[in-house]
């Protein structure tokens, strides 16, 4: 038990406390167990080491159930011994790299009511599906990629609030106004959209889409493999469906054309596809508001942000602009709205606003006469009656 708390410590030690994530102050950290899934990269270990920090209390274990400590040692077992010594708060990362995780957790959360327990897993992890229902007793939060806004605030110190859907759709022009006092938005949402989603940019910015790559392919060899039964043979698939989407995607998908090019079924084709919406590496888009699964096949597909899009266009081709905005766009929304495909336009929002996304010279001509609609034009500062700058969406959150 005592290596638990030297490793815990040592964790602690580099962990920066100068920006957090958007989420770090939606959780309601006293809750008795909290599920924060997400990408690869995106922060989720950073979150839960600077919940320790700011407890600064000697009552916090963190553990990464990846470690081969666990290869010998029970779960349980940690939680009733740091129990015995007045821990208070247990942090477990990587939950679904240990074998029989859902059972613990309840059995640690059903004899242990005075522990409070946050743990992290893939987002590929389908927690509600657990085999020992810890969709009753567990918060769940999904934490994405940084915001336009997060961006700034670690890259270069430019600490701004963020807005609202409903007033970024309003008519007042104040909180742009003081957007455009502080920064030129054109400039760094160019930047954003090539290596600013994921927050390990600021260890490397050189290799960013290199280490981008090698995560993807952690994710299809290693993570998927490893919370559903797929095997080899799969992972190529999944790797040739990644491939041939990037270099078409937004698109809407022939299934059966798909399949023949991945040498699949058309289940398997569609299986595969909700694997890596599940693991936020593409993002599905479905004209049913009523939930995503691969019974039904995707009425639209995008990747799941601009970054992954950069980083394989870099071994293939320059990634089409038009492309890039309408992936943005949906990246930013879907943290907080749910998104579904329409008649007509790009994007329908919680089942009310409709966007039509473009360039500076994109017309209104296909969501002309509907109400709740907005054109959203890449290359402009202002907002102008239905017309709505692409870069405020980056403030979303």
């Amino acid at each position: 038990m005592e290596i638990l708390w030297d490793w815990s410590e040592k964790r602690l030690i580099n962990t920066p406390v100068s920006f957090n994530r958007y989420l770090y102050n939606r959780l309601d950290w006293e809750q008795r167990l909290i599920g924060i899934t997400g990408a690869r990269g995106v922060g989720k270990t950073t979150l839960m080491l600077q919940r320790i920090k700011e407890l600064n209390t000697s009552d916090a274990l963190y553990v990464s159930l990846d470690n081969l400590y666990f290869s010998s040692n029970k779960l349980f077992d940690v939680a009733a011994k740091f129990r015995l010594k007045g821990g208070k708060y247990l942090f477990l990362d990587e939950v679904h790299k240990y074998p029989d995780w859902s059972q613990e957790l309840k059995n640690i959360y059903d004899m242990f009511p005075e522990l409070k327990v946050v743990f992290t897993s893939s987002s590929a992890l389908e927690i509600y599906k657990g085999k020992y229902d810890l969709s009753r007793r567990a918060l769940l939060f999904d934490l994405r990629g940084l915001s336009l806004r997060e961006y700034l605030e670690l890259q270069y110190k430019i600490k701004l609030p963020a807005m609202s859907l409903d007033v970024l759709l309003s008519t007042d022009q104040s909180m742009i106004n003081n957007y455009l006092s502080v920064i030129p938005p054109l400039k760094y949402l160019s930047e954003y959209l090539r290596s600013g989603y994921y927050p390990f940019f600021i260890e490397d910015v050189a290799n960013y889409h290199k280490r981008l790559r090698q995560t993807i392919n952690l994710v299809i060899e290693v993570d998927l493999p490893a919370t559903n039964n797929i095997d080899y043979q799969s992972t190529i698939k999944l790797k040739r469906l990644l491939y041939i989407i990037s270099q078409v995607a937004p698109y809407t998908p022939n299934i059966n054309k798909l399949a023949q090019q991945i040498g699949a079924t058309r289940d398997t084709t569609l299986k595969l596809l909700y694997l890596l919406h599940n693991a936020h590496i593409l993002r599905w888009l479905s004209a049913d508001a009523s939930g995503i699964n691969y019974l039904n096949k995707p009425d639209k597909i995008y990747l799941e942000n601009t970054n992954i899009g950069a980083a394989i266009a870099t071994e293939i081709q320059l990634m089409n602009v038009g492309t890039m905005r309408e992936t943005f766009v949906a990246s930013q929304l879907a943290v907080d709205h749910q998104l579904t495909y329409p008649k007509s336009g790009d994007l329908l929002v919680d089942g009310k606003y409709l966007f039509e996304i473009g360039g500076k010279n994109k017309s209104s001509r296909q969501i002309h006469g509907t109400s709740d609609a907005w054109v959203v034009k890449d290359d402009i500062e202002y907002r102008h009656a239905n017309i709505l700058p692409l870069w405020l969406f980056g403030f979303l959150y």
